[in-house]
């Protein structure tokens, strides 16, 4: 679909952030994949959905585009080679995390490039990294790890360094926007709830140790936090933090968000990147796949039902 006239779903309604007016598309889990094919990830559709994605934010009036990671199937150099060549055209700047699909892994069966070159293509040169515009501060996080932090995890976690360079780095007087990729508790909480519906789903890797994390965002009065890795629209608050995850490019949502920041505060729309039939194979092929798979549609839909999930009233579902 071009997608260029879709308003968008709301998916929320904040008092805040709230500052001057600042427009942010936000692209999760794309997993681009260039020869592969198969799964609830319709991984040989990836790029498409992507690029999908890309060319209708370049239709839009956005000031900048945020990825909280998954850029690749897991870390391929060809992978990466497609991800940069759909943003070649994109006229505002692109800022991204890692996800732990993108950073060196112990089962990797090809040279995954080091979270050196993801920082040299995807940041403004520096992880952890604090943005500036008039608006809003960007904060980008590494919850991923590297080739020498959680290699045999999927799982995610903050450094102690990072939390100290986050303790210096916010600024309690601006409107603030984290960065991240893995997910607080809540979110969490939220799917493994439904393995009371399906004992056989299983719960997707966590963020460990979150609670220290949580607490400097808010020493630091952070008003939201954006993350991934669930592929699917949910939100929750942690610790006094607020968490909107966004969902997929590749699977069953197919869409990305748009964060409209004014003096009013912030509404998050979910926008796709599929047609009404891509949507219906995409919710199809997710679940069929496995019963986690199956799992995470469900949520998802539910999710999709129960929209806006939060407003500015805090009347609507979380759940």
């Amino acid at each position: 679909m071009s997608g260029d006239t879709h308003p968008g779903q709301v998916l929320a309604r904040l008092p805040e952030p709230r500052g001057e007016l600042t427009r942010i598309a936000i692209v999760a889990d794309p997993h681009v994949a260039t020869e592969a094919t198969g799964t609830s990830k319709l991984l040989e559709k990836t790029l498409q959905h992507f690029t999908a994605a890309i060319d209708d934010i370049r239709g839009r009036e956005f000031d900048l585009v945020l990825s909280p990671g998954d850029l690749t199937k897991d870390g391929e150099p060809w992978n990466y080679r497609a991800v940069d060549s759909a943003l070649a055209d994109l006229e505002c700047p692109f800022y991204a995390v890692p996800g732990n699909h993108d950073v060196p892994k112990a089962g990797d069966e090809h040279e995954t490039p080091s979270v050196q070159r993801f920082i040299s293509k995807y940041t403004p040169g520096k992880l952890p990294y604090k943005l500036s515009t008039e608006g809003v501060d960007i904060v980008g996080v590494n919850t991923a790890g590297t080739a020498d932090r959680l290699l045999e995890s999927h799982n995610g976690r903050v450094t102690r360094d990072t939390r100290e360079w986050l303790t210096d780095a916010l600024d309690p007087g601006r409107p603030t926007v984290v960065l991240a990729h893995h997910n607080f508790p809540p979110i969490s909480d939220q799917i493994a709830a439904h393995q009371s519906i399906d004992p056989e789903m299983h719960l997707p890797p966590v963020m460990e140790d979150p609670e220290p994390f949580a607490d400097v965002l808010a020493n630091g009065d952070v008003e939201l936090v954006v993350t991934g890795h669930y592929h699917l629209p949910a939100t929750g608050t942690y610790r006094g933090v607020r968490e909107i995850a966004a969902p997929t490019t590749c699977s069953f949502p197919q869409a990305y968000l748009s964060c409209t920041i004014g003096p009013t505060g912030t509404t998050i729309r979910q926008i796709p990147v599929a047609d009404a039939h891509g949507l219906e194979y995409g919710h199809h092929e997710r679940t069929t796949a496995s019963p986690t798979s199956a799992g995470l549609t469900a949520i998802a839909a539910a999710r999709l039902a129960s929209f806006p999930l939060v407003g500015s009233s805090e009347q609507s579902p979380e759940r």
